[in-house]
């Protein structure tokens, strides 16, 4: 059975190669999902690779990899500090999570250094642009194989 891993990006990402290239870098979120896959499909692994700018949607998505997903990358954007709704659901799911933020949030201003996501996620990955996401699904492909 192909093992399923969700990978949900929150607001603005949409943006991403041309919104503030300083902070988050000029790959777009079609790269990062065209590389993911391609290292995916090296690990066995499914990708279902989503982004949106609303919070309810984001809600629905991860309650939907609860039911069909064996892990979740989430990168929630501005939502990870605001958002109690996405820590409610994402403290439903039983599969791994991992956190990842294109900037180094401890670099920035203060009030992104708190993140209601990493209340739940097992581990985060920030600062490393696009490649955070790599090493999150390397992560997560590790945890997959040791529950086996």
């Amino acid at each position: 059975m192909t093992k399923t891993v969700f990978v949900l990006n929150g607001p603005n990402l949409n943006l991403l190669g041309t919104r503030e290239p300083d902070i988050y870098g000029s790959t777009t979120l079609a790269e990062i999902e065209t590389a993911l896959k391609k290292q995916a499909g090296t690990l066995s692994i499914a990708i279902e690779f989503r982004q949106s700018n609303h919070e309810g949607t984001l809600v629905d998505w991860i309650q939907e990899c609860g039911r069909d997903g064996q892990g979740l990358i989430i990168n929630g954007g501005a939502y990870s500090h605001t958002s109690i709704a996405i820590l409610d659901a994402l403290m439903a799911l039983s599969v791994p999570i991992v956190e990842v933020h294109l900037s180094n949030l401890f670099k920035r201003e203060t009030f992104r250094h708190h993140s209601y996501v990493s209340e739940r996620a097992d581990g985060m990955i920030c600062g490393l642009g696009a490649e955070g996401y790599g090493l999150a699904l390397q992560a997560i492909a590790s945890r997959l194989e040791t529950k086996e």
